[in-house]
């Protein structure tokens, strides 16, 4: 079965009951909904009453608000920590019924949508250790967005498999807040931030740990219903280009951006794709080089990036072959672009 569809950022959402835990959070801080409104730039009704889903922009500027509002240089943390099983909706009971860990995470990298698209996930296993890495939709967003998703995965996991779990690491890519204490209590691990990406890496062994009272004969039929609501989440109107580039760009720091892949998450064969859009007068290396373009020059006005960063977030074997394929586009070397940039 085809992976959860790409979704724009215009009609990216956060449903309700992901919300919850930040409405707790909220509320223990003791802080009025009306100023917390008006912090974040969001009508005072979206809070009276939790909406089945929210614009996933508005959550961002709630949470921001509300870290800011409630002094706590944890708020993050501390909002993850209030996740429950019921926070992922449907994907949360796949998550249940999965028969171990390593099966609950390939169901996450599936089915993370269903529950946000705040950013997606992906897992790597490199000579014997796990690396689960967190790609967020919103970069300009403050350190405690990511906090708070890690924050959620340490505890749901724990709760999934009824043990604490140990890490070998957790690394953060915004920098470290004055005290880290928190972290270190929370993750038991070191923490490490001014990282690359947000990721957390493991034994790869955890991933054959069981899910205590698992039904993973329910899985199939979860899952069924899961794809129905994946593919109500796409919208007819979206024009294949516009499929294709989305799907294209998630999949580009994961190194899967190629045809088959693509076509496998559209729900085409390859034959299918390629003939959609040759009726729409494109190529699949036409908007492959035209994303990574358009990625490029977004990345390289951020001054925490380096080149060989950007070559991977792009999917680049290497430094040199993203130079090669940037002075192909633009004439000039990336360095000498940003040089620009800057002055």
């Amino acid at each position: 079965m085809p992976p959860a569809h790409p979704v724009a950022p215009a009609q990216a959402r956060v449903t309700g009951a992901y919300m919850q835990p930040l409405l707790e959070a909220v509320a223990h801080c003791g802080i009025a909904l009306q100023t917390w409104a008006q912090e974040a730039h969001v009508a005072p009704d979206v809070l009276r009453r939790v909406p089945d889903s929210l614009a996933a922009a508005d959550y961002v500027r709630l949470l921001d608000a509300a870290a800011r509002l409630s002094g706590n240089p944890h708020f993050g943390l501390q909002v993850g920590q209030r996740v429950r099983p019921g926070t992922y909706s449907v994907y949360g009971l796949i998550l249940l019924s999965c028969r171990d860990l390593g099966q609950a995470f390939e169901q996450t990298l599936r089915y993370e949508g269903l529950a946000h698209d705040l950013g997606r996930s992906d897992l790597r296993v490199v000579q014997g250790v796990a690396e689960y890495r967190w790609h967020s939709h919103f970069p300009q967003a403050s350190a405690h967005l990511a906090e708070s998703v890690f924050a959620g995965v340490r505890v749901f996991g724990d709760w999934l498999t009824g043990q604490r779990l140990p890490a070998l690491q957790v690394a953060f890519a915004h920098p470290a807040p004055a005290q880290t204490h928190a972290h270190r209590d929370l993750f038991g691990c070191e923490v490490q931030f001014d990282a690359r990406s947000h990721c957390a890496r493991f034994d790869a062994a955890l991933l054959s740990l069981p899910v205590p009272h698992a039904d993973p004969g329910m899985v199939p039929i979860l899952q069924q219903h899961a794809d129905g609501l994946l593919r109500q989440r796409q919208p007819a109107s979206t024009s294949i280009l516009a499929q294709v580039q989305a799907s294209i760009q998630r999949n580009l720091a994961r190194d899967r951006a190629t045809l088959a892949v693509v076509a496998d998450e559209l729900g085409l064969t390859v034959r299918t794709l390629q003939r959609k859009l040759a009726q729409a007068q494109s190529g699949f290396q036409a908007l492959l080089d035209q994303v990574r373009q358009d990625l490029a020059r977004q990345y390289l006005q951020r001054t925490d990036l380096s080149l060989i960063d950007i070559a991977f977030l792009l999917g680049f074997q290497d430094q040199s072959a993203f130079t090669h394929a940037f002075k192909e586009w633009s004439g000039h070397s990336p360095g000498l672009y940003r040089e620009r940039l800057r002055s």
